[in-house]
């Protein structure tokens, strides 16, 4: 088999798309962020539930965890079509890797809070911190693999 799979100026178009792509969703995990954040303020100063911020920390947190998740599938099929070799780009491969698997063990540990003082809140809230800690460090990695 010959690589780059296809054609090469394609190919650095899809990885400009790759990269906008994540970078779109690292803003959109910041802004479900606020919302829990906001949540995780009422609760601690025993204030009233911020209700809407409680209906769209929900309702977006798993959408856009599947989005985090394409993203990474769609950097691993990059990487697959331009040289077959998934680990030419290994850091930038770790810390997708890495944050897909935050993102899945995050909307596990969701589903397990029960009550107001679940355990499981502090675990969501530091996974939650550790995946756009993570997404900021694959985008410094990204811009290497493009630049």
């Amino acid at each position: 088999m010959e690589y780059p799979l296809i054609d090469p100026q394609l190919l650095a178009n899809l990885r400009l798309v790759h990269g906008l792509f994540n970078f779109s969703v690292l803003l959109l995990f910041c802004y479900t962020a606020r919302f829990g954040l906001q949540i995780r303020k009422a609760r601690r100063t025993n204030a009233p539930l911020p209700l809407a911020a409680v209906k769209r920390h929900r309702k977006l947190g798993p959408i856009f965890a599947v989005l985090g998740g394409l993203g990474f599938g769609s950097g691993l099929t990059l990487a697959v079509l331009d040289t077959g070799n998934i680990l030419k780009y290994p850091a930038h491969f770790l810390a997708g890797l890495t944050i897909v698997t935050l993102l899945f063990t995050t909307f596990l540990v969701s589903r397990k809070i029960k009550g107001q003082n679940s355990p499981q809140r502090d675990l969501h809230f530091r996974l939650g911190v550790g995946i756009l800690c993570l997404y900021v460090v694959g985008a410094f990695l990204g811009l290497g693999v493009l630049l």
